[in-house]
């Protein structure tokens, strides 16, 4: 496992990950009613925030726009991922060798997987090959862990979501990214079962500032080691203003109100 606690990713043990592969994964219409954002210059510029501890692109965008924000911001290069135009059984194939990550001045590595598929199989090997290269590099490597396939009837149960943490400790992840299940409780479930592994919170679709900030509180109380969000930053008409809330409450240990009464 590769020690996170003094990584160039975290902040203290604790990550806010800035993440902007929707582009891929959503497409054009993730950026109804911010279209300014589709230039992905904007998002960088917002990853200099002494909130973000990493920004999450693909090969694509670190390739155009990194080179100029590299002084300011850590890559978190993430090395596969696909659209939302696929329409068969989930399935994420690689996009990214390690070794070009490594050029293009990665800090780490992401990679999805889909437990449950019926492709997991190949996704778990294709992971095998991405997390032993990652090693060679003395990288961190960040699972997004995401359960889905046809046999799965809920994705966020408890069940389910700490069975998603756990896999990113066998596979070798040194943090696994799940969505939430749903309940604190349920959250504190996935941590122990990820054992030394940071359990860091999906973001999700964009909800009100309270809410949203409200959700990370909870989960840092149950023990997450942070978030990896996108919409719920660079959706909002003040990216920096979240940001500010989301700082209080993932490093200064901060609730919700203390957070947001503060802007």
């Amino acid at each position: 496992m590769h020690p996170l606690d003094n990584s160039s990713i975290t902040r203290d043990g604790k990550a806010l990950i800035l993440a902007h592969d929707h582009g891929l994964e959503h497409g054009p219409a993730a950026f109804a009613g911010v279209e300014e954002r589709l230039d992905p210059e904007t998002v960088f510029e917002m990853a200099t925030h002494d909130a973000v501890t990493a920004l999450a692109v693909q090969k694509g965008l670190a390739e155009t726009y990194y080179p100029s924000y590299e002084d300011d911001v850590a890559l978190l290069a993430k090395c596969n991922g696909t659209s939302s135009l696929w329409m068969g059984e989930p399935y994420s194939p690689q996009t990214c060798s390690v070794d070009y990550a490594v050029e293009l001045g990665a800090d780490a590595i992401g990679y999805t997987v889909y437990p449950g598929t019926n492709r997991e199989p190949e996704m778990f090997e294709e992971f095998r090959a991405v997390q032993e290269r990652a090693r060679e590099y003395d990288l961190p490597v960040a699972m997004w862990s995401y359960p889905r396939g046809q046999a799965l009837k809920e994705h966020r149960s408890p069940d389910v979501i700490a069975y998603a943490a756990r896999i990113g400790l066998e596979l070798g992840a040194d943090l696994a990214k799940v969505k939430y299940p749903r309940s604190p409780e349920a959250l504190a479930r996935a941590v122990d079962a990820a054992g030394d592994v940071k359990v860091v919170l999906s973001g999700g679709s964009k909800t009100s500032d309270r809410e949203f900030v409200s959700l990370v509180a909870a989960a840092m109380d149950a023990g997450a080691s942070g978030l990896a969000v996108g919409r719920n930053v660079w959706q909002r008409e003040d990216p920096a203003a979240i940001l500010d809330a989301l700082e209080r409450v993932v490093f200064e240990g901060a609730s919700a109100d203390e957070a947001l009464d503060a802007r």
